[in-house]
């Protein structure tokens, strides 16, 4: 794999040299969406490097570089800690969700490292109440290849929202 680099001369984000890439990708956040749409985050840390960073955080923070989440961890033990916490010891109102995510494209490719982004706009249902929009944002990531697959190493969830309806408990 060769370098992309991050944007064109006018600013725009440069396109992929490699539309099997970028559908790899597609493939990989549909296929994560799906599983936290189907309420198997158990599975989430199989698609995880040991040694990733998965935050959420507002579009402020992340503008002004500012270290603050909403859910921050920090390796694959901290992730793993998160889900086991939502299962065994946090008590909330049943929710489902549904991920649409959309214009996906390759930011940049090094070697074995790959920087994605996408939309995300993620609606939840509650047992009481019509569907609402619950998050609207991006997803930043860096994302590496290990045994023929792509894990993230870095996934960064940037929420559009100026704050959450409800609370944010699982993986976005």
């Amino acid at each position: 794999m060769g370098t992309i680099p991050s944007a064109t001369k006018d600013g725009r984000p440069a396109a992929a040299g490699d539309a099997a890439l970028r559908q790899e990708i597609r493939d990989l956040y549909d296929e994560v969406g799906d599983l936290l749409d189907d309420d198997r985050v158990e599975s989430l840390p199989g698609y995880f490097t040991d040694d990733c960073l998965y935050k959420v955080t507002s579009r402020e923070n992340h503008d002004q570089g500012l270290p603050a989440g909403t859910i921050y961890c920090d390796g694959i033990g901290m992730l793993r800690d998160r889900i086991l916490a939502i299962r065994e010891t946090q008590v909330y109102e049943p929710r489902s969700w549904r991920h649409f995510i959309s214009g996906v494209r390759v930011l940049a490719v090094d070697g074995d490292t790959i920087r994605a982004r996408a939309n995300v706009l993620l609606t939840e249902a509650m047992s009481d109440a019509e569907p609402t929009v619950f998050m609207v944002g991006r997803y930043l990531d860096t994302l590496v290849r290990r045994d023929g697959r792509l894990l993230f190493r870095e996934r960064l969830v940037v929420c559009d929202n100026h704050h959450v309806r409800r609370s944010l408990i699982m993986p976005i």
